[in-house]
């Protein structure tokens, strides 16, 4: 197995030279560096330690800038270990690059799925609603957690329940890698992956028993800079984002106002 830390960017499209549209999510990829090597003689297991996106020192503490030191880096914001058996070639202070995958790799991706803050059984946990009709007093609650008398009436452990949805550690699988280009440090991969724009994904070999799969040839467009287009999609998160926080800061002001003046009418 072999693993690289990246960013989820967005989704954007690609064509085959057959014209088939391929939906693919674009996760820029800087180095990663190699803070340490686990092996079984030290460790009991073998794994590498990978480091992405530095620190400023005085934004870090001794042990995590006296643990990059010895790898030769800066402070690390993200480190994350990868039992990667293929890997065990670098040595700390190896810096690892998108090229380490190539078109063709079927991979996993991991990321933290979007929070959906507190939301109820039905949206969160899939459960059925009550009757509509206005008697029954009961649409979409949690409905009876009774046991019946079994135990005491105490709830069963594992009951669904309203609570806090999304922001979960998940895993997309059997997902195609369909273009690397390790100069401008980007992976388009085939499908969704895990997470917000601009959240920490994490792209390793699939654990499934096909690896590879046949490469599709994409259409060459002349004269374009991919990097320009990256900075377009960048810019447009940007302002996706900005947009965002200030129709939550209105939102917020809005409701401020409203209790105020709710107060002075009392």
């Amino acid at each position: 197995m072999k693993g690289i830390l990246g960013r989820k960017l967005g989704m954007t499209q690609v064509f085959t030279i057959d014209g088939t549209l391929i939906p693919v999510t674009v996760i820029d990829v800087k180095p990663n560096v190699v803070l340490q090597k686990k092996t079984v003689e030290t460790d009991g297991y073998e794994a590498i330690q990978l480091g992405y996106e530095d620190v400023k020192e005085h934004r870090s503490n001794k042990p995590s800038i006296g643990h990059a030191k010895k790898a030769g880096t800066a402070p690390k914001k993200y480190i994350r270990e990868i039992r990667a058996d293929e890997m065990m070639n670098l040595n700390p202070g190896d810096v690892v690059k998108a090229d380490l995958f190539k078109a063709g790799d079927v991979v996993d991706v991991q990321g933290t799925s979007k929070g959906h803050g507190y939301s109820g059984t039905i949206v969160r946990n899939n459960a059925s609603r009550g009757p509509m009709s206005h008697g029954s007093g009961h649409h979409r609650h949690i409905g009876s957690l009774a046991t019946n008398g079994r135990n005491n009436g105490v709830v069963n452990k594992g009951t669904v329940m309203p609570g806090h949805e999304g922001c979960y550690t998940t895993t997309n699988q059997n997902l195609t890698v369909v273009k690397v280009d390790a100069d401008e440090g980007y992976i388009l991969v085939k499908g969704n992956v895990p997470g917000p724009k601009k959240g920490l994904v994490m792209i390793h070999t699939t654990v499934k028993p096909v690896k590879e799969v046949a490469v599709e040839e994409l259409i060459s467009y002349a004269g374009g800079d991919v990097q320009e287009e990256l900075n377009k999609v960048e810019s447009t998160i940007n302002a996706e984002l900005a947009e965002e926080e200030k129709a939550r800061q209105a939102a917020e002001e809005a409701k401020k106002k409203a209790a105020s003046a709710a107060r002075k009418g009392k």
